[in-house]
């Protein structure tokens, strides 16, 4: 018993022989419940939908109606080629297509007058077979013409860039006036409608956490964030040999955006541990105490060691049994003024 303890518990007992008549004290038994113990990371927010919009044919840039930062709607135009050349082959496609048209016509017209004159047997089988290579030949041209056509068409289409969904344009890669090519990056963009978590979890941790598949997400503030399904990926970072554990985030919110730092706690062990309230808990220098409640109601001061604080209660480590009873509120015991005297006599 260290010299502070002897010396708070004879001003607290001194204190307690004054009271001439003793109120009933407040109590509670000592508690023993399972204690999760988790680990606390930092996680950020991403989008699930990010993307780069790259050339699919050549030209010039014409026009950029968003910059960077700028919200556009799904189907929104945001980049514009010089399409001359696309136009030119395109009206090329199409008077190839009409052309090829023309050819199965004049072909399907012969092979009919042919087919007549084949089955009166007054032509020969060759110029019957002729004709009707000539009609299978038309019909492939008009085939080709037409993929042609299309084709031109795809590349025209190109020319002008649809935004793929409702986001935020984050990056642009050209300038007006710049000549672009097939591959070429253009624009990058984000959806703000999906978003979800990416945590990296130790290795250590990462087999118990991948079983129990449990997380809690909370804002800077520490407001809990609702998640939904988790995936674990299936490899380590061979820079950090952490696991990367991601959560999905079904209401995102208007106030969440990518990049924000969240933090995510992850059940890594659970054990049997004895809890007290954390209102019968005080502290004075280095002494941590409590008041234990006999058979009589009497108070005994008795000092413990405690652990963590989860939820207005302490983790007792030693000095208490569960089942034992302790007063929940000290100062009820003989009043605030009473207490700091008593501990103001033990300090002096």
């Amino acid at each position: 018993m260290t010299r502070v303890f002897r010396l708070l518990l004879g001003g607290i007992a001194a204190a307690l022989i004054s009271l001439s008549v003793q109120a009933e004290i407040p109590a509670t038994e000592v508690e023993r419940a399972t204690l999760q113990e988790t680990l606390r990371l930092d996680g950020m927010i991403e989008a699930v939908q990010r993307s780069t919009v790259s050339a699919q044919t050549s030209g010039r840039v014409l026009r950029l109606p968003f910059d960077v930062d700028d919200r556009v709607a799904a189907g929104e135009l945001i980049l514009q080629l010089e399409d001359s050349e696309q136009r030119a082959r395109r009206d090329q496609a199409e008077a190839g297509l009409e052309e090829a048209q023309a050819r199965l016509r004049d072909a399907r017209q012969r092979f009919t007058r042919v087919q007549s004159l084949h089955q009166r047997n007054l032509i020969s089988q060759q110029e019957f077979d002729q004709a009707r290579n000539a009609l299978t030949s038309a019909q492939a041209g008009v085939s080709r013409a037409g993929a042609a056509l299309a084709e031109a068409r795809e590349q025209l289409e190109y020319t002008r860039v649809l935004a793929p969904y409702d986001g935020i344009l984050t990056e642009r890669h050209v300038e007006i006036g710049e000549s672009v090519s097939p591959g070429q990056p253009l624009l990058t963009g984000l959806s703000l409608e999906k978003l979800r978590v990416v945590v990296d979890l130790p290795q250590r941790y990462a087999g118990l956490a991948r079983t129990r598949r449990q997380a809690q997400v909370t804002r800077a503030d520490g407001r809990p964030l609702e998640t939904g399904e988790m995936t674990f990926y299936p490899y380590a970072s061979e820079q950090t040999h952490t696991f990367r554990l991601r959560l999905a985030l079904p209401t995102p919110g208007e106030d969440l955006y990518p990049g924000m730092l969240v933090k995510v706690d992850v059940p890594v062990a659970a054990r049997e541990a004895l809890w007290v309230p954390a209102s019968a808990v005080f502290h004075h220098s280095e002494l941590t105490a409590v008041f234990v409640l006999d058979d009589q109601d009497r108070p005994r001061l008795r000092q413990v060691r405690t652990g963590v604080e989860r939820d207005g209660r302490v983790e007792v480590l030693a000095g208490l049994d569960e089942g034992e009873r302790v007063a929940t509120t000290p100062d009820a015991l003989f009043g605030s003024e009473r207490l700091d005297a008593a501990k103001e006599g033990a300090r002096n």
